[in-house]
C-alpha cells in the first residue's frame, strides 16, 4: 500500500495494483481499474516514485525457489 493525500489534505493508504493511469501537473490524477478517478496533492512523478518503491519492496522480499 502507498500513502497519499487527498485535495483535503486527508492521508489514505491505496493499493497500487489497482492504479491504471496516473496524469497531471501539480496534483495527479488517478484513474483505478475500476474507472474511478481520485484526485492527490501528490504530483505524478511522487506517485509515480511511490509505486515504484512499493514495486521493488514487494518483489524484493519474494522468495525465489531453488
Amino acid at each position: 500500500m502507498i500513502l497519499l493525500t487527498n485535495i483535503k489534505g486527508e492521508q489514505f493508504y491505496i493499493n497500487p495494483d489497482i492504479i491504471e493511469t496516473i496524469e497531471g501537473h501539480t496534483n495527479a490524477i488517478i484513474t483505478l481499474t475500476t474507472k474511478k478517478k481520485i484526485i492527490v496533492k501528490e504530483n505524478p512523478s511522487k506517485v509515480k516514485e511511490l509505486f515504484m518503491e512499493y514495486k521493488k519492496n514487494i518483489s524484493s522480499h519474494i522468495p525465489l525457489n531453488h
